[in-house]
């Protein structure tokens, strides 16, 4: 029960209830009512506005957005994972694969280059976590590029593998004549005394002194390109082509045992040592190239030598003595 206000009537000199009229009290009343919804609204405004309360939406799409991150998280600790299996890959490729089959590293500015021009993740800007996306799409982006470069190389590995039989029968690993056939290795690659003009010069080869009639072998599988002695200095001279980049020329002939155009296998005798052409006395000139580049020969003899032999010509080849031609 509401309690009874009382005023002073100066009148009387008495306190008086006061009497609320019927329309007064409904008047309060809804003022009241109007009151409380305008601050409940206001309330409500400030409070779904703010960080303080979360609608069942904005929960779920929370969660769902804690989880995203999380998965990011997850995805570039794999991509991590990813990107040092195929560093492994890459290193054994260079290191291993490509060197085994003689062919040339990629460069690693090739293997790890990115995308350039336009900015391919602008659509990705501008959000609470654009940068752990962006990140990501980069990484993506670069481990395709790589992976795509790796699938190439491998397919070039997977063709030199395949021709490696015929790469090892081609390559020229033997010594064209035979140690039991030798007098003396006379000179080898790198500069010596001309024999002619008594002034140090170039040698391209390496010289085996042989008796007139010793036969010269084969030094790896090929086709011969050339049997003549129209190579000035050379006289009656041979040009073995090995594929991949490999010749080999046996030079002063007394004469051929194969002619232009035959196929010869390693071991196989294709002609006789001489003292034709520009030379000091009997003996086999025998050069090697590799892509048009003259390389010493002395590089090649696995193929017949022990490691004993092996080393007696070195000690021979090297000593800077006079050549024979």
């Amino acid at each position: 029960m509401a309690k009874t206000k009382y005023y002073f009537d100066s009148e009387s000199l008495s306190y008086k209830p006061i009497v609320k009229s019927r329309t007064l009290q409904v008047s309060n009343f809804i003022l009241f009512i109007l009151s409380a919804i305008i601050f409940g609204v206001f309330s409500l405004f400030i409070l779904l506005t703010s960080n303080i309360i979360s609608t069942p939406k904005e929960i779920i799409q929370q969660r769902e957005l804690e989880n995203l991150v999380l998965q990011y998280d997850l995805m570039n600790l794999k991509l991590k994972q990813i990107e040092n299996v195929l560093e492994n890959v890459q290193e054994r490729d260079n290191n291993l694969y490509r060197v085994y089959f003689e062919a040339s590293p990629i460069p690693q500015s090739q293997r790890t280059a990115g995308f350039g021009g336009v900015n391919r993740y602008k659509d990705l800007e501008g959000y609470q976590n654009s940068k752990i996306i962006v990140d990501a799409s980069k990484r993506l982006d670069v481990l395709s590029k790589q992976l795509v470069v790796q699938s190439k190389s491998l397919d070039e590995i997977e063709y030199l593998a395949s021709n490696k039989v015929d790469l090892l029968a081609a390559i020229p690993s033997i010594q064209p004549i035979r140690n039991k056939d030798l007098k003396r290795v006379a000179s080898g690659y790198g500069y010596r005394k001309d024999p002619f003009t008594k002034k140090p010069r170039m040698h391209w080869g390496m010289d085996f002194t042989a008796p007139r009639g010793t036969p010269i072998y084969a030094t790896g599988d090929g086709i011969v390109k050339r049997a003549d002695n129209r190579a000035a200095g050379f006289g009656k001279h041979i040009r073995i082509d090995h594929g991949f980049g490999y010749v080999s020329l046996y030079a002063h002939m007394s004469k051929y045992k194969v002619k232009r155009g035959q196929k010869v296998k390693r071991g196989e005798i294709i002609g006789y040592v001489g003292n034709t052409g520009r030379s000091a006395g009997p003996h086999l000139h025998y050069e090697i190239f590799k892509d048009g580049k003259k390389i010493n020969p002395l590089n090649f003899y696995y193929g017949n030598l022990s490691a004993e032999e092996f080393d007696i010509l070195l000690n021979l080849a090297n000593q800077e003595n006079q050549s024979l031609d």
